[in-house]
């Protein structure tokens, strides 16, 4: 077992994969730990290969790196004489000085998937939008336009006549024959039914005494904006992170989420989450907040901030519960998965809970992102029928 900055990792084998895979599968882990530093990422892929042999003469690190770039995943950027960054290769031939290697969109979606695919499963579309509703007129609307059928299409939404008259010219009326390929489907329009803010603690405790907290946050944001975004595509998510203040982060800044020498103002979180639900139409608004537990930070209407780490500070957390009340008279309930096991923590977690008549999970950083898939789910299910 190698350890390194608090990062355990144990031997590994994958069987039938080509050296670049089974480097390629490390290495996606290796940069979601990193915050998307390449140069870091490689350095602990240099020290795997030395411990447990991950390469030999004919596949090596340099090799994969260079692979990584043919395949698009990482671009090489150097700076010109006049501070400008320019990709290699752009003027038919290398940039001069140093260059800097980053990850490319293509990356980013990967690893978006790969979280997705470690936390909830590999999810499959159904069809009539993957919900189920306890009365008609919630579902999907028909747009009246045709399709051919993919897998996980409801037979409710194959048109047999269209289906049939492609049977016919593709196989003739003589002998009759239908077959998947014939198949055609009424397509539908999905319904904008559910707006969540995910808000992501990134305060200094999320690293603190050696646990890493803010990777497996990190891992669960990035799976449930893939979900969203594919399985559920007119419902909306927003993103933010709070320390010292809030401020909205995009789906494309996740692999790079870092905490900072910062206190914890889930009063500014709560603020600003309320703020982006009250610009959505949709009447189904949640929050959803990952979460230490343990407001320590205020900003004051001078501007100035008011801290305070020592246990809970009574007019921090008297604050936070009337947001709590705030966001229960705006009907939008809060969802906390406290991330950490401090009794006194978990009470104040409770009471805050009952002043928004939210709920709350006390997960630890075991089974997080399928809570927090579970929770997304039967929301859904509750509040659209």
């Amino acid at each position: 077992m190698t350890t390194r900055n608090g990062f355990r990792f144990t031997p590994y084998e994958a069987p039938e994969q080509t050296p670049f895979d089974k480097l390629f599968d490390i290495f996606q882990e290796l940069i979601t730990h990193t915050s998307g530093d390449f140069d870091e990422a490689i350095d602990w892929l240099r020290e795997l290969d030395k411990e447990y042999e991950l390469t030999d003469e004919e596949y090596t690190i340099d090799d994969f790196i260079e692979d990584l770039k043919a395949k698009g995943y990482i671009r090489e950027e150097f700076e010109d004489g006049g501070g400008q960054m320019g990709e290699e290769g752009t003027d038919g031939k290398e940039g001069e000085g140093n260059g800097t290697i980053s990850i490319t969109a293509k990356m980013e979606r990967i690893i978006r998937q790969r979280a997705l695919d470690q936390i909830f499963g590999k999810l499959k579309r159904s069809g009539a939008g993957n919900h189920k509703t306890g009365k008609s007129g919630q579902g999907d609307e028909h747009t009246g336009d045709m399709r051919e059928y993919r897998y996980g299409d409801g037979l409710e939404h194959i048109s047999m006549t269209e289906s049939l008259k492609n049977a016919q010219i593709n196989h003739g009326i003589g002998n009759f024959s239908l077959s998947e390929d014939d198949l055609v489907v009424e397509d539908t329009q999905y319904k904008a039914q559910m707006s969540t803010v995910l808000m992501i603690d990134i305060s200094h405790s999320m690293i603190l005494y050696g646990e890493d907290r803010i990777t497996p946050a990190k891992k669960v944001a990035m799976a449930l904006a893939e979900l969203i975004t594919t399985r559920y595509p007119k419902d909306t998510l927003d993103i933010l992170v709070f320390g010292n203040d809030a401020w909205p982060i995009s789906i494309k800044e996740l692999p790079y989420l870092k905490v900072g020498p910062y206190h914890t103002n889930t009063v500014a979180g709560l603020q600003l989450a309320m703020d982006m639900l009250r610009r959505k139409r949709n009447t189904n608004k949640q929050i959803f907040m990952i979460t230490d537990g343990k407001p320590s930070c205020l900003r004051m209407p001078d501007g100035h901030y008011y801290k305070n780490s020592v246990g809970l500070d009574d007019f921090i957390i008297e604050k936070c519960y009337n947001m709590a009340r705030q966001a229960r008279k705006l009907h939008i309930p809060i969802t906390t998965f406290m991330i950490a096991e401090d009794p006194y923590l978990m009470k104040f977690i409770r009471h805050f809970t009952e002043a928004n008549k939210g709920k709350a999970f006390f997960t630890g950083l075991k089974g997080l992102g399928e809570m927090i898939f579970e929770d997304y789910e039967n929301n859904r299910r509750k509040r659209l029928k």
